[in-house]
């Protein structure tokens, strides 16, 4: 089941509740958290933490709170965590070298973390039958072949802005329809292919702004 009417600002919390709840329970030990626990450590209001989890049904009980492993498991199947899905990274720079080995190691931590990078993508043939840490960078050119073939459902882009157009149109016309998107440039794509983008240097000069004394 799907819920098409809830706002993308409530589905960006539900993974920083999921974090909250797994910390929770793998290193300290916890059986439960009430809305205002909860809250506090996800960074919002208890009352919001409420409206949020109420668009997808009841998850608590009044005097008792959230039942940890039982909220856990209804928040990886609401966000299509409750299996493995497998990511693509396109652009083996020092960005996306930095990004794969981080995704690698968060997995082999945590094996409830369930979007494992498998495929290593980029354009330079020098590059080409390298390894990071096991995964080996690939072609671009098979990219269509490699996601039907392990079953690819999102990218991770780590190009230069003015390639990363022309590769998110053959992401898209591969059958990808998830995009997270870290060069510094707007992407043009269908309706349906959701784009994350993530600009490192804009959030450091938007944090700029506060540091006036």
């Amino acid at each position: 089941m799907r819920w098409s009417k809830i706002s993308d600002a409530v589905v960006r919390r539900l993974p920083v509740y999921l974090r909250v709840l797994e910390i929770a329970s793998r290193e300290e030990g916890k059986i439960s958290l009430s809305s205002q626990e909860l809250g506090e450590r996800a960074g919002v209001a208890s009352a919001l933490v409420r409206k949020d989890l109420a668009w997808f049904g009841e998850f608590g009980k009044q005097g008792v709170g959230y039942r940890i492993s039982y909220l856990q498991e209804e928040l990886r199947r609401i966000l299509n965590l409750d299996r493995e899905v497998r990511v693509g990274l396109i652009g083996v720079g020092s960005l996306g070298h930095a990004l794969a080995r981080y995704n690698i190691a968060r997995s082999l931590d945590n094996e409830a973390y369930r979007t494992r990078l498998v495929a290593l993508f980029d354009n330079d043939a020098a590059k080409w039958g390298e390894h990071v840490d096991h995964l080996e960078i690939l072609p671009m050119d098979s990219l269509e072949d490699k996601v039907q073939e392990l079953g690819l459902e999102m990218i991770i882009v780590t190009v230069p802005a003015q390639y990363a157009q022309a590769v998110a149109n053959r992401i898209v016309k591969s059958g990808i329809r998830a995009i997270l998107n870290f060069a510094p440039t707007k992407l043009v794509v269908p309706p349906e292919v959701r784009v994350s983008n993530s600009d490192v240097s804009l959030e450091l000069q938007r944090l700029a702004y506060y540091l006036k004394v």
